[in-house]
């Protein structure tokens, strides 16, 4: 998908249409053109001339670089990625080196001096031997053969060339990723700092801090945001709240500009959009542009899980409403009137409901009456049948007793 507005896009023909109008088609069809087939056409090199015939394949090394950053983002083990990428990176530049060795080998003659690929019969024992030649080389060991021909000695002095830019930039990586598996718990772990300063600011107790905190850290989501990147812009659809744990950022005018506040840690916003507020003109936009001072680190709350806690704790959704109304207010985006209709209809409302709890305890009680005098008539019904059954059983007995004595 793609954001749109701020908001993702995921419908599949707006996704299709926008990829086929932009640059990133052309290079990616560009990239997959058969172009080896050139070396088909008279004078054109043949099989050799096919690895530069298929050079049209490297514009697609974009793609990959941009596939390489998602996968880091999105793993749950981005060390061990990094490791293996950069283990990837080694390999494929002695794979290209050893090319280039065989292939200045083959220019000058091979086994025509000991520095040059002997000429083996088998293609698989040239490529080792090719891989096995640059593998000394760029790993700086030495022992190689003494170069004879001016170009052998300039091959020889670039790639020990890149052998030191290759181990410096291999051991500022391994460094690299050493230092971060020590730095990633620290860096985003949620911390319960700024939501516990937001709850003693609404004026929460102790006890209810300690429940309203084990119901969302767990919910909050780590986001980080650049220098000169937007949070939220104003008139975007709101889900989620921010707490700032580092950095600053500034509450800037339309032109993207003008400071008009600033940020710091432990402070928090967007909650004004999640919480429905009566005569809010804003509905659920944004009432503000956020923008990034420097890299800032963001806890993110969503909208769902904002509910779900508050539903728990009605006291401090009424707080979070009056604070809100106070800044609607000061913004000049809350509607009285719209308010108080919407308070007289809410209290209209609850009237309602009241009246039908009553009529409802009224129908219960009479129901139960009922259900009561039914009761009642059911067992005084028995209580006659029995009296019946009893008669009419001593009148067969007496009849038949009379039967007896007259014969």
């Amino acid at each position: 998908g793609f954001l749109e507005d701020g908001i993702l896009v995921q419908d599949i023909s707006r996704m299709r249409r926008r990829y086929l109008c932009s640059w990133a088609f052309l290079w990616d069809v560009a990239s997959v053109l058969p172009t080896e087939l050139l070396c088909l056409l008279p004078g054109v090199p043949g099989v050799l001339g096919v690895p530069v015939a298929r050079a049209n394949r490297c514009l697609r090394a974009p793609r990959l670089f941009e596939a390489f950053d998602r996968c880091e983002t999105h793993t749950g083990r981005p060390n061990a990625f990094r490791v293996a990428k950069l283990m990837m990176y080694l390999v494929l530049g002695i794979h290209w080196h050893g090319c280039l060795y065989f292939a200045l080998s083959a220019r000058l003659g091979l086994g025509t001096d000991p520095w040059v690929c002997p000429a083996f019969a088998r293609p698989l024992r040239q490529y080792l031997h090719s891989f096995y030649f640059s593998t000394l080389v760029l790993a700086m060991v030495g022992d190689t053969p003494e170069p004879q021909h001016e170009e052998e000695f300039l091959f020889t002095m670039a790639g020990f060339l890149l052998a030191v830019l290759g181990f410096a930039t291999i051991t500022g990586s391994i460094s690299a990723v050493i230092a971060n598996l020590s730095a990633a718990d620290a860096a985003f772990y949620p911390d319960a700092g700024p939501v516990r300063r937001y709850l003693r600011a609404r004026g929460a107790g102790g006890r209810l801090v300690g429940r309203v905190l084990r119901q969302l850290v767990l919910r909050l989501r780590p986001q980080v945001f650049g220098p000169g990147e937007f949070v939220c812009r104003r008139g975007d659809v709101g889900r989620e709240m921010y707490f700032v744990r580092e950095g600053r950022l500034a509450v800037v005018a339309e032109d993207g500009i003008t400071q008009l506040a600033v940020l710091g840690e432990g402070l928090y916003f967007g909650e004004i959009s999640l919480i429905n507020i009566k005569g809010n003109t804003a509905g659920n936009r944004r009432t503000a542009n956020i923008l990034s001072i420097g890299y800032s680190d963001l806890f993110c709350l969503g909208k769902e899980d904002l509910a779900e806690v508050l539903a728990e704790f009605p006291r401090a959704r009424a707080a979070m409403e009056a604070k809100g109304r106070e800044l609607l207010l000061g913004m000049g985006r809350l509607d009285t009137g719209a308010e108080a209709a919407a308070v007289a209809a809410e209290a209209e409302a609850e009237r309602q409901l009241q009246g039908l709890e009553v009529a409802l305890e009224g129908l219960q009680t009479q129901a139960a009456r009922l259900l009561a005098q039914l009761e009642a008539s059911a067992l005084r019904m028995a209580l006659r049948i029995q009296r019946l059954e009893g008669r009419l059983h001593l009148r067969q007995q007496r009849d038949k007793a009379a039967g007896t004595a007259g014969a």
